[in-house]
């Protein structure tokens, strides 16, 4: 995860150096050696994520040219993504990133007990069905709400165990194709999130929001906003907030954007891009000759 980066370009190394001096932790280290088990903990998992998207930014800046208020209209990411695309766009430093991120997936990991909590993946089902079984799978108790609205026939719901145990029956009498248990420490971007929220309100409180150098495309409202103060409440609110991926991506050529580039992903991203917009052109850049060739284009 980010080696062959770290190997190919100066510029992404001092990332990875910045973001371990950042955490007081080699998670460089275990990014490219594992065990696996440590770096699929949420803690880990979030800022070395980030760290891999960053170094991609950072390469392109000192070995393209990249200027991001030149370059972009706006920045997006998904979830935890969103912190990197602020980062790119300069609302925090990196240092800050990678430490907000090690207290969110610290925080998200403790909110709710280990199996009281799940998550899953509608397959088939557009936003109005899902909400239709996230809706009645509450009914008799419980959360069940819509955490992922991805891409369409891709909808994640989220919420308590007792709930969730139902949504499986209530989804195949509505039609859906199928209902997928998602492997997750917690039941992310649901009510039951709320601790979680608290602890992100404290530390952002407590980080400088710098102005941004393009509009960040906000999860929770798939809008553009590019003031600090609103920022750091949106970001709050995403830790409980439905991912509006899909409605951000259709929002994309109002807003005079024709072309998304993603930036150390492994094509997740464009893969739903591709399924919410055919017109959108889409780019995206993991290897180093993948970098290089879009460095010498700028």
């Amino acid at each position: 995860m980010g080696k062959m980066l770290a190997d190919a370009f100066a510029p992404a190394r001092e990332v990875f150096q910045e973001v371990d001096d950042a955490l007081s932790q080699k998670l460089s280290a275990l990014m490219w050696n594992g065990p696996d088990s440590d770096l699929t903990l949420t803690e880990n998992a979030q800022p070395a994520i980030m760290a891999a998207s960053l170094a991609v930014i950072r390469v392109l800046q000192k070995e393209g040219g990249l200027d991001i208020a030149r370059h972009a209209r706006l920045v997006a990411g998904h979830s935890l993504g969103e912190y990197s695309a602020l980062c790119a766009a300069g609302a925090f430093s990196l240092a800050d990133t990678a430490r907000l991120l090690k207290i969110r997936g610290q925080a998200m990991q403790s909110a709710v007990a280990v199996g009281e909590g799940a998550m899953i993946a509608l397959i088939g089902a557009d936003i109005e069905t899902a909400e239709a079984v996230a809706k009645e799978a509450a009914a008799d108790g419980g959360v069940c709400v819509v955490a992922n609205d991805n891409a369409p026939g891709q909808v994640v719901l989220s919420g308590s165990k007792d709930a969730m145990d139902r949504v499986a029956d209530i989804a195949k009498a509505k039609g859906v194709k199928r209902a997928i248990p998602l492997s997750v420490s917690a039941p992310f971007h649901c009510p039951l999130m709320q601790p979680a929220a608290d602890a992100m309100a404290e530390a952002l409180a407590n980080v400088t929001i710098r102005p941004l150098a393009v509009p960040v495309l906000a999860n929770v409202t798939a809008a553009e906003t590019a003031e600090p103060e609103m920022v750091r409440r949106l970001l709050v609110e995403q830790v409980t907030g439905r991912v509006r991926w899909r409605e951000s991506v259709l929002a994309l050529k109002g807003l005079g954007v024709d072309t998304t580039v993603e930036m150390g992903g492994n094509k997740v991203l464009t893969g739903m891009v591709k399924r919410i917009d055919k017109d959108l052109q889409t780019l995206t850049l993991d290897t180093p000759d993948e970098i290089e060739t879009f460095a010498k284009a700028l």
